[in-house]
């Protein structure tokens, strides 16, 4: 009798021990759709995780959650972060996950962005500092002094490309890690191919987000960067229809006119009527254009103008007659386009 007793004692604590094991090491999770991601904000305690986590329905048995975090010793531990959950993932794995602040990356990826705003925006849509806080920050002449850039030129750090931060990076850790790539990417190759170009770094970023916004021919930009390279060293005006775009930040217009012209007179990227680069870049280049630019053509061009055959190219001329003919040729061709 005593045997059959322990026998059931046992048992029952095996089946006891089993199921334990199995609610914290087993499938824990009750959402639907293969991950659910835990966003535990800068300042965030415990409690308020535990909230978010009934509130959305994640774990199956609050009660053995709040257990083994207990005996993790997580509410002393919680890191703020962007945190992946797996359908069917184990209690365990989940305070694990938390416990030791394994973050879910995030990428963002940069294209060609014009304005500041267009930055703050994307990345205050992936990362916990929002859009005020970056812009606040790339914005602030105080905060940039030490990086020798104003808030003009500040969008000469950002280079094109996909980057790998945490959810809960601050604007300023974001901006940092921006210009040390950027910084990467200027190598002394590309620094001395400016020096030679008679621009520094930033100017050689101005200058190609100007050509990047003329053309997407990359075997003609550094045709068009040796026109603008001309023309800054004549002193000439660079006259250049993107910046006047950006000026008015219009930037579906297909054409840049006179009363265009006249109604951004006061802006400085207006480059019809200030010589010279303007102060910042219009646009963020691709690597590419950089790099085009960088190999700028050694001619004695001073113009350019769509060409006649509408290939997306331009005709380039030394002369003013030379280009008003070019201009002709195109004008025509529009008219006749038109009549047809």
């Amino acid at each position: 009798m005593i045997k059959k007793i322990v026998l059931i004692v046992i048992l029952i604590l095996l089946l006891t021990t089993g199921f334990l094991v199995w609610k914290i090491a087993g499938p824990g999770t009750s959402f639907e759709g293969k991950r659910y991601f835990l966003y535990i904000h800068t300042g965030s305690n415990y409690s308020d995780v535990v909230q978010t986590l009934e509130k959305d329905h994640v774990i199956k048995s609050p009660g053995f959650f709040a257990l083994v975090a207990r005996k993790a010793e997580l509410p002393e531990k919680i890191r703020a972060g962007k945190y992946e959950i797996k359908q069917g993932e184990s209690v365990l794995n989940i305070v694990r996950t938390l416990k030791n602040g394994k973050q879910s990356p995030v990428n963002l990826v940069i294209t060609k962005l014009r304005t500041k705003e267009d930055f703050a925006r994307l990345a205050g849509r992936q990362l916990e500092c929002d859009s005020l806080a970056i812009i606040s920050y790339i914005t602030n002449n105080d905060s940039l002094r030490a990086f020798g850039l104003d808030s003009n030129a500040v969008m000469t750090a950002i280079m094109p490309n996909t980057y790998t931060f945490y959810w809960n990076t601050t604007a300023p850790k974001l901006f940092r890690r921006l210009l040390s790539e950027t910084e990467k990417f200027w190598t002394e190759d590309r620094r001395q191919k400016a020096r030679n170009l008679g621009l520094t770094p930033e100017q050689v970023y101005i200058l190609s987000s100007i050509i990047e916004e003329e053309t997407n021919k990359y075997d003609e930009m550094p045709l068009m960067a040796s026109v603008y390279i001309n023309r800054l060293n004549k002193g000439m005006f660079l006259g250049a229809d993107p910046t006047i775009k950006y000026a008015l930040r219009n930037f579906a217009a297909k054409r840049v006119n006179l009363k265009m012209i006249l109604e951004s007179a006061e802006s400085p990227y207006n480059t019809y009527r200030n010589k010279g680069l303007p102060p910042g870049p219009i646009c963020t280049p691709s690597v590419k254009t950089i790099d085009a630019v960088l190999n700028a053509a050694s001619t004695d061009y001073l113009y350019f103008c769509a060409r006649a055959d509408f290939s997306g190219y331009h005709a380039f001329a030394a002369t003013n007659a030379e280009h008003l003919k070019n201009a002709r040729e195109y004008q025509k061709a529009l008219n006749r386009l038109q009549i047809k």
